[in-house]
């Protein structure tokens, strides 16, 4: 049996999403019913034309004409009278997301613990349909993977995950996402539909929608080659579906240029702190600090770091 996970929906994200939007109506809607004169409108179409009464006690049956002089408050009363059935629907709705979310919540929970509590030695003869975010990742950064070689001749610059990189800036990168608790891989392959095969600087994990962002760094923008490499680089990715700005991050420097760190933690901090992506910090945070380092499986042809 071929292991698959239940695929991540935004529906529960947009219930939570809309039940906020609700309560702000519904307290400025409170606000605007309290300042109302007393009093209600009663409409009455006679063929062609509206007219308008003002009710001050429930029991009048015809009420106040109002004259089309009086259009401020007619206006005022219509949009009291919009308001009192605006707000009873707004209720309505209320209830509904906020016993749909509790019941949610606690279902995803269950779910995902009903394989997440079991032991280790237990979990390997299962076949899951849903994971917790913790075993999520556990399992991405399990899954071997071989990088680029990189040549004897270059630096050698360690990451704090122990993973070997190519430049002073990725290593910067790497040290960074590790520090702010993005699960990332270095120069993971990537196969195209085409069979062509790329390795991005980093792949990060986005847990709530358990998809892949990459992020490549061009550190040699100062170079006409490398420049026209780097075009062809974002039009290939934009043929696969990867777009800059949704699953695909690109920072820069030249030669007088570089990228400082706070650029770094500029750039993670504005994914983390998005609606798509903050699952990074809120979600992993627990498991990274938990359970120690968690290191990628890297096969490194070239070169393994000494013990």
């Amino acid at each position: 049996m071929k292991k698959q996970y239940l695929k991540p929906t935004n529906l529960y994200q947009e219930a939570s999403r809309r039940l906020n939007e609700l309560r702000l109506i519904h307290h400025e809607l409170k606000k605007r019913l309290n300042i109302y004169p007393e009093g209600k409108i009663h409409v009455v179409k006679n063929r062609s034309r509206i007219q308008y009464y003002l009710r001050k006690d429930p029991k009048e049956k015809s009420g106040v004409y109002l004259s089309k002089k009086e259009e401020e408050k007619i206006k005022t009363f219509l949009q009291k009278k919009y308001d009192e059935d605006a707000i009873k629907q707004v209720n309505l709705e209320i209830k509904i997301l906020e016993n749909i979310l509790k019941k949610n919540n606690s279902n995803i929970e269950k779910l995902r613990k009903s394989y997440s509590d079991y032991p280790q030695e237990v979990k390997k003869h299962i076949i899951p349909i849903d994971v917790s975010d913790e075993d999520y990742v556990k399992e991405w950064l399990s899954i071997p993977y071989i990088h680029k070689p990189i040549p004897e001749e270059v630096p050698v610059y360690l990451t704090d995950n122990g993973e070997r990189v190519r430049s002073k800036s990725e290593l910067n990168i790497a040290n960074m996402l590790y520090k702010m608790n993005v699960p990332y891989k270095y120069e993971c392959p990537l196969t195209f539909s085409n069979g062509r095969t790329i390795h991005p600087d980093f792949t990060l994990l986005d847990i709530r929608n358990r998809r892949e962002i990459y992020w490549e760094h061009r550190g040699m923008m100062d170079d006409r080659n490398y420049l026209k490499h780097t075009v062809q680089r974002v039009k290939d990715y934009r043929k696969e579906g990867i777009h800059v700005g949704e699953n695909l991050l690109i920072t820069e420097e030249t030669s007088s240029i570089p990228l400082g760190t706070d650029e770094i933690e500029s750039v993670i901090q504005h994914l983390l702190s998005s609606s798509e992506f903050d699952v990074f910090s809120q979600n992993v945070l627990g498991f990274m600090n938990s359970s120690g380092k968690p290191k990628n499986t890297i096969i490194d042809a070239e070169y393994r770091r000494k013990s």
